[in-house]
């Protein structure tokens, strides 16, 4: 591909000693749901000619690639509904076959999942996240405001059978799902699945109450323990995530808590936006427009290269996540499916 050359870089570093070596690309800000805690159901999406091509997705998460990045992970919106998804996967999965890549994988609502897991292993994927926040038809349709329940369980026997690992999310909700907490635990047991289990993020305007939402995961850790044996995992991925296993179960169970804990310690990655905005950190607004460095005429790898120095160099330390209990504003005014998930 443009600008990639054959010889590794320097990796990238932030200020406080954190190598850079997970990648989340948005591919697209569009999405088939409307979930109630990510989108407004009037949503207005970007015109396309402001959205990144496939070919300039590849090259800037290559030149990730040469600078150490070892995880790439593709979000959308929903990425199974851009077109061409399944070329840009397979130009990406030539990084694995070099080894300079370790995973390729994907985050999903699982509404496309049936028709593209097939493609997605014969292109080197090995794992993708499925969302799920409730098990009930009709609750799935209020949470989604579009989309089916039997679709994203159809995705999800498809993906495990292509032979794809299957990891469950789950964002708590304290009027929708705070009473399946435990029936998502045993589906997801009882599927061979992992599940993490994520506070509500005050990222855009969504036309809904996130303080009525909010279900702190702390209280829903508290409850657990009341019933299953909750035993703490030392298993990190330098991600936001901390672990435990359910002993009675044989899961493992993901805690994500953007509100009730700082997760930012370890933090090793980066967020590329459909339109080509390097957002640092998800919680605050600083970015670096890459997209206008790879559409200026004469731009080459160094160039790239070095608006991705300059934008590390502005790595924060932590994120800004507070939920605005006075009038209910997000942290940030960008929506969760334009930054990526």
């Amino acid at each position: 591909m443009l600008g990639e050359t054959s010889h590794a870089a320097r990796p990238l570093v932030d200020p406080f000693g954190r190598a850079i070596s997970y990648l989340r690309v948005s591919v697209t800000d569009r999405c088939d749901f409307r979930c109630v805690y990510c989108m407004a159901e009037d949503m207005t999406f970007l015109p396309k000619n402001e959205v990144l091509s496939l070919e300039e997705i590849d090259r800037i998460a290559s030149a990730f690639i040469r600078r150490g990045t070892r995880k790439l992970r593709l979000t959308g919106g929903e990425p199974l509904v851009r077109r061409g998804i399944i070329d840009l996967v397979t130009s990406l999965g030539r990084h694995l076959k070099t080894g300079d890549l370790d995973e390729l994988t994907l985050t999903s609502n699982g509404s496309q999942m049936a028709r593209h897991a097939e493609a997605l292993f014969a292109a080197g994927v090995r794992r993708v996240n499925i969302s799920l926040d409730t098990l009930d038809a009709e609750k799935f349709a209020r949470i989604t405001r579009w989309g089916r329940l039997t679709q994203v369980l159809d995705g999800i026997a498809a993906a495990r059978a292509a032979g794809l690992q299957v990891k469950l999310n789950t964002v708590a909700l304290a009027h929708e799902n705070a009473d399946e907490i435990e029936a998502l635990l045993e589906f997801a047991a009882a599927g061979g699945h992992d599940l993490t289990l994520i506070e509500t993020m005050p990222l855009g305007e969504i036309g809904e109450d996130r303080v009525d939402q909010y279900l702190p995961l702390s209280k829903v850790r508290r409850d657990l323990a009341q019933r299953y044996t909750l035993t703490d995992l030392p298993y990190r991925t330098g991600g936001p995530a901390r672990y435990v296993r359910v002993e009675e179960l044989g899961l493992q169970l993901g805690f994500i808590t953007p509100l009730t804990h700082n997760f930012c310690e370890s933090c090793n990655r980066v967020r590329l936006t459909a339109t080509g905005q390097l957002y640092m950190c998800l919680g605050q607004d600083d970015q670096a427009d890459l997209r206008a460095i790879i559409r200026r005429v004469g731009s080459d790898a160094a160039a790239l290269d070095a608006a991705l120095d300059e934008a590390i160099s502005r790595k924060p330390k932590g994120h800004d996540f507070v939920i605005d209990r006075r009038g209910a504003r997000p942290a940030v005014a960008r929506h969760m499916s334009l930054t990526g998930g």
